[in-house]
């Protein structure tokens, strides 16, 4: 690994205080000596509107352990869909204009995209990539336009092909497309319609924050450890794509058959449904926990006997691995999963737990009684095998070396020294 230390500019709708694997990287590119700039929004994900703590203390959120951070303003993503596609719209372009005013006179080596949705994050960047003559990295996680239908976000033909016309010009554009699943090659070939040369192409999954490798996590000040009770824990964003009406079916299911309690951290467009579903049918073994930071959630997964992961079945959320498969993978507990395609392979690749068809209510009851039937030994088992697994496919050491790397590679194929 070259011991040079580079200019990195990291572009990305998310950021800290926002919960995103990208405060990671960055923290970490940083603390190797890395002069990293960020640019990015005003913090508003996942509630939809921007974070108190931020609005009265603008000043306090401008650096991130040694990283600079420019803002621009955008419209928060609030709950509906038309204020989401706002809140896209809003990013991109102020980015691509405010942002690159705000980033003069800087001179940057690679510029890294943090591509979850929006896929129009990654405008600005090649915008500053041209002007700064540095190579553009975007790191695909979500598939365009496929994830807005999915989602229920865009249904229009016409307006899908838009913004498919939109993703063909930004992939043809980027250095390099590091893909996050060996499912997303098919499908960002097809809007590459220029020969893409095998090593712009590159499979760089995702890794766990390091609070969930600690094999003695801090105990939890929000949930108690029960042994006399099965705890099922889901922590992440409650959104239309987690499927939680079938996760609240399951739930119900299991009501006087076995003590089972689930536990559901996180907040998103979901939460108020999942609250009125939980008080209509009267769910006392469903415990909402609302949003919390990072730093809680290793503790929180200590006082669960499984991490349960739901993702909608669709061509789309089938090639995806969502980021907190990792996360449970590295923290040693069995995994329930009611989802399909690349994630499920995972799972049971793994033998960190058991999985069942999306949407699926039945089988995830019955997969949740055999696991809590299971016996502690074999359930030790499973957590062990996950996170040997983790350790062998996604140690964040070993990729971002890598990524440090190909940084270093782009900047001589760049003609830099």
């Amino acid at each position: 690994m070259p011991n040079k230390k580079m200019n990195v500019l990291v572009v990305s709708q998310y950021f800290w205080p926002e919960n995103m694997r990208i405060n990671d990287l960055v923290r970490d590119l940083s603390e190797k000596g890395h002069s990293v700039t960020v640019l990015t929004g005003l913090p508003n994900y996942p509630e939809g509107h921007v974070f108190s703590d931020y609005r009265r203390d603008p000043q306090g959120y401008s650096r991130y352990v040694g990283a600079e951070i420019v803002r621009v303003s955008l419209i928060p993503r609030g709950k509906r869909s038309i204020s989401l596609i706002l809140n896209y719209l809003s990013f991109f372009t102020l980015a691509s204009t405010l942002g690159v005013w705000k980033l003069r006179g800087k001179k940057f080596d690679a510029v890294f995209v943090y591509a979850v949705s929006p896929i129009m994050a990654a405008i600005p960047a090649l915008v500053i990539g041209r002007l700064k003559k540095a190579p553009v990295f975007i790191w695909v996680l979500d598939l365009w336009p496929e994830t807005l239908r999915a989602v229920g976000v865009l249904r229009q033909p016409l307006l899908l092909g838009c913004v498919g016309r939109v993703v063909s010009w930004i992939y043809n554009r980027a250095d390099y497309l590091l893909l996050q699943s060996h499912g997303f090659f098919e499908n960002v070939q097809r809007y590459c319609t220029r020969e893409m040369q095998p090593q712009r192409l590159i499979y760089f999954p995702s890794w766990a924050e390091d609070d969930f490798s600690n094999v003695a996590p801090p105990p939890s000040t929000l949930l108690t450890h029960d042994p006399s009770v099965f705890t099922v824990l889901f922590a992440g964003n409650l959104g239309e794509a987690q499927d939680l009406p079938a996760v609240i079916d399951a739930a119900q299911t299991l009501v006087g058959t076995v003590a089972v309690r689930w536990v559901i951290v996180g907040d998103g467009r979901m939460s108020e449904w999942l609250a009125e579903q939980v008080q209509a049918r009267g769910l006392d073994n469903v415990l909402l926990l609302g949003r919390h930071p990072l730093e809680e959630m290793p503790g929180l997964f200590a006082c669960a006997d499984a991490l349960l992961v739901s993702l909608k079945t669709n061509d789309v959320f089938e090639k995806t691995i969502p980021g907190k498969v990792q996360a449970y993978l590295a923290s040693g507990k069995p995994i329930l999963g009611m989802i399909n395609g690349e994630a499920a392979h995972v799972i049971e690749a793994s033998g960190a737990g058991l999985a069942c068809p999306s949407g699926d209510a039945a089988a995830l009851a019955r997969i949740t009684l055999e696991l809590a039937n299971a016996g502690e030994n074999e359930r030790t088992r499973m957590g062990k095998s996950g996170r040997e697994y983790y350790l062998a496919n996604y140690s964040k050491p070993t990729l971002l070396a890598r990524l440090e790397q190909l940084f270093h590679d782009a900047t001589l194929r760049k003609g830099r020294p």
